[in-house]
């Protein structure tokens, strides 16, 4: 659902990178787990790139800095179910990827949003790494294996 980027403030908040699709998203749950430990979410709200979250456990910025790059999650069953053509990142992570004729490019390894649209980082299979835009141009098909454009993971 997110990532923590460090602490704000001296009261123990923490700044959050979401991946979730905005902060209101979160509200959703009462607590996360974050690096092997249940936190109960008493607090989120926007903040610059991301958002500001608030813990019961967490009450000092000592605390809240141990949390930097923890990621908060959540129980699969505990999110909402998907529309057709939807998908979480973390179902991407792992499919293979094929070209439009099904010849084998690789595996995904990474999922990102830098700002315009989600970007899908493909390891080839001769080990050299690509991102690829995941847009309708770029990714043909998302299911058991991900089909892209060609020329899309020959120019990386």
């Amino acid at each position: 659902m997110a990532a923590v980027a460090g602490a704000h403030g001296i009261t123990g908040e923490v700044r959050l990178k979401l991946f979730a699709a905005s902060p209101e998203s979160l509200k959703a749950h009462a607590s996360f787990e974050v690096g092997g430990r249940t936190l109960t979410l008493r607090s989120v709200r926007p903040g610059q790139q991301g958002a500001v979250a608030r813990f019961a456990e967490i009450a000092d910025r000592t605390a809240a800095e141990a949390l930097r790059g923890q990621l908060l999650t959540v129980p699969r069953s505990s999110l909402p179910p998907l529309g057709p053509g939807e998908y979480y990142w973390h179902d991407l992570l792992g499919l293979s990827v094929e070209d439009e004729g099904g010849a084998p490019v690789g595996t995904v390894v990474s999922v990102e949003n830098f700002g315009a649209s989600d970007i899908l980082e493909i390891e080839r299979t001769d080990g050299r790494r690509v991102m690829v835009p995941l847009i309708p141009a770029a990714v043909l098909d998302v299911g058991e294996t991900i089909r892209v454009e060609r020329a899309f993971v020959d120019a990386g």
